[in-house]
């Protein structure tokens, strides 16, 4: 049935660790990870919960497909309320850990309360106990992982923790696994820091070989690997230059938001893009990128290893960032390069160093940094407030404001805060490039339209992995649609929720829907938990797991109002590229997308649609 069949749960407050059986019925309807999670967590805790208090949970989970020889499934989730959006979250990771924990005999791990001193887990395989972790506390993510493999005399135990944004409490700090793989959005650090939760460490031995139907399996992996890499996303472009290959594309596209969303295309984008990464330096002939990386299982390895050159600024006299670490991904070099218009390669990997080393998501960081360099330009921030000059552009200002914001100083407590907040205590609200209070990633709602309305609508607040229509409206896959028309939109944004919801679910990662359907993964699913995980009943559960989130959020307090885009994407026009002069076309794309989903006009689910799902 390739699903452990229990789950870990654990009271901090008592320090108590308690096996239980997995809820079988729950996981043929949500299937497991984010699907799973968010059931046993909307079924457990009230919507209106204070995210930090202690009255929260958080729970990482795993899917199905977590730990086998699927392509990519490696992946695990990690559902709680989120601070920085009040909104639930769920947010993915890579890496190992999540096939660890599998293979320790476990679907997931609820935490509960909050522990009276610094704590953190250590599972191996069945056994799992509550240690002291005041040594630990203060430290880096680079430190207590190898910190705790030391302890444990076991190089092979993988590590899930916090660093110093998480214990602050940063609304947006992330939880880091295998040293720079992360849980990133939405403050999920900042739960596990206020729970005094330093990390969960964890060895497992026991495999996973409760495959329905091992060669039906073997041959349903080897078909869809084969399709992954034949696929010129997935066997090529994705291996050659990770998710950086996309640059250059969504500028020429002229859609890259630029300083804040005032501009949509990037004089420097070149400067940053993959292509830059892979090219010799002047200085000493190296490139950037030193190789690329694969998480667990995967055939895809988008991942980048990079190395700073050892003669930059940002790096002088800090010989723990001059080895080779995790490097840009897209999304991270557009937030801390083109929101900022920082061209410079090397500040925005040093920037993301201290991103994985302390435990911030980057997106949200160097977007907050785009309203601050913005609200420095007006004249509303000074250098006196800020620390330094903050114009955009500024390298050395980038540097500066990492430093603070990871270790919680000085004005970086404000920029720990996002941007909504931020901007709404200068006196400048519409400036937070946000939904729900979490800011966007890098792509223009102004000039492809189905994105803007995957913001709008995301359950997590701004997220383009909730729904990445960039594939359709872009890419072309599976089929091209016109980024500028918002004609079809409203049906392209639910398709892709949906599909996205399953795939979480499963337990794999959301780049094989570059090249795979849920017509690949169901045949997967099929020999390893069961015949009835079929295509329609796959599009279902994703169907499910929305509705789930959305009704949690309306009974957390969220309603239609919240399904909207800063006032500058509404009424100031893109200025150049292809999209010059479009606005988004969010009111009228959005009163159709409610009706599609059988919502009301308030934007709840109908009494039909959460009778039909099984809510």
């Amino acid at each position: 049935m390739s699903w452990a069949g229990k789950l870990l749960r654990v009271n901090l407050s008592k320090g108590i660790c308690q096996s239980e059986p997995l809820n079988m019925q729950w996981a043929k309807e949500y299937l497991g990870s984010r699907g799973l999670a968010s059931k046993y967590f909307i079924e457990e805790v009230d919507p209106k919960v204070d995210p930090l208090s202690s009255e929260n949970k958080i729970i990482w989970a795993t899917g199905p497909l977590t730990g086998t020889m699927a392509s990519t499934g490696g992946r695990y989730t990690v559902v709680t309320k989120g601070p920085l959006t009040g909104a639930i979250a769920c947010s993915n990771s890579g890496g190992y850990w999540g096939a660890e924990l599998k293979m320790a005999g476990w679907d997931m791990v609820i935490f509960e309360g909050k522990s009276p001193k610094p704590v953190y887990l250590y599972i191996e395989n069945d056994k799992a106990e509550l240690l002291d972790a005041s040594d630990l506390w203060g430290r880096s993510v680079w430190e207590t992982e190898p910190t705790i493999k030391i302890k444990h005399q076991d190089p092979q135990i993988r590590v899930s923790c916090i660093g110093r944004a998480g214990e602050n409490q940063v609304l947006y700090a992330a939880i880091v696994n295998d040293l720079h793989r992360a849980a990133g959005r939405s403050g999920v650090g900042a739960v596990m820091g206020s729970k005094n939760l330093k990390a969960i460490a964890v060895r497992g031995t026991k495999g996973v070989g409760n495959i329905k139907d091992p060669k039906a399996f073997m041959a349903a992996t080897t078909a869809g690997k084969a399709v992954l890499a034949g696929h010129a996303v997935t066997g090529q472009g994705l291996p050659t230059y990770g998710t950086q290959v996309l640059m250059n594309v969504i500028n020429e596209v002229g859609a890259l938001p630029t300083r804040n969303h005032q501009d949509v295309q990037f004089e420097g984008a070149k400067d940053i893009s993959a292509e830059a990464m892979a090219a010799p330096r002047d200085s000493d002939g190296k490139a950037h990128l030193v190789t690329n990386q694969a998480c667990f299982a995967c055939t895809i390895a988008c991942g980048r290893i990079s190395k700073i050159d050892d003669t930059h600024f940002s790096i002088e006299n800090k010989p723990q960032h001059m080895h080779a670490s995790g490097g840009l991904e897209y999304e991270a070099a557009w937030a801390l390069g083109a929101a900022n218009g920082v061209n410079d390669l090397e500040t925005l990997q040093y920037a993301n160093q201290l991103c994985n080393e302390q435990g911030l998501d980057p997106i949200s960081f160097g977007a907050t940094i785009g309203a601050v360099m913005e609200l420095y330009e007006m004249g509303v921030l000074t250098k006196d407030q800020i620390g330094i000059e903050a114009p955009f552009g500024s390298a050395k200002a980038l540097c500066y404001l990492a430093e603070i914001t990871t270790e919680g100083i000085g004005f970086g407590k404000e920029i720990g805060l996002g941007s909504a907040r931020l901007t709404k205590k200068y006196g400048h609200p519409d400036l937070s490039m946000s939904v729900k209070g979490q800011e966007f990633p890098a792509y223009d709602g102004r000039v492809i339209q189905g994105i803007g309305l995957a913001y709008a609508t995301s359950n997590r607040g701004a997220c383009h992995l909730r729904g990445y229509t960039i594939a359709s409206e872009v890419l072309g896959i599976p089929v091209k649609t016109e980024p500028a028309d918002t004609n079809g939109k409203p049906e392209l944004v639910k398709a892709f929720q949906d599909a996205t919801a399953a795939f979480d679910a499963a337990g794999i990662c959301i780049f094989t829907s570059f090249a795979w359907t849920l017509a690949d993964v169901a045949p997967q699913l099929q020999a390893a938990c069961g015949d009835e995980f079929t295509v329609e009943n796959l599009t279902t559960i994703g169907e499910r797991i929305w509705n789930m989130e959305r009704d949690f959020n309306n009974r957390a307090g969220f309603t239609n109002k919240d399904d909207k885009l800063p006032k500058r994407l509404m009424t100031e026009a893109a200025k150049t590229g292809p999209g010059k002069g479009s606005v988004s076309g969010l009111d009228k794309m959005l009163p159709e997308y409610y009706k599609i989903r059988g919502w009301d006009p308030e934007g709840r689910p109908s009494a039909e649609t959460l009778k039909r799902l099984g809510l």
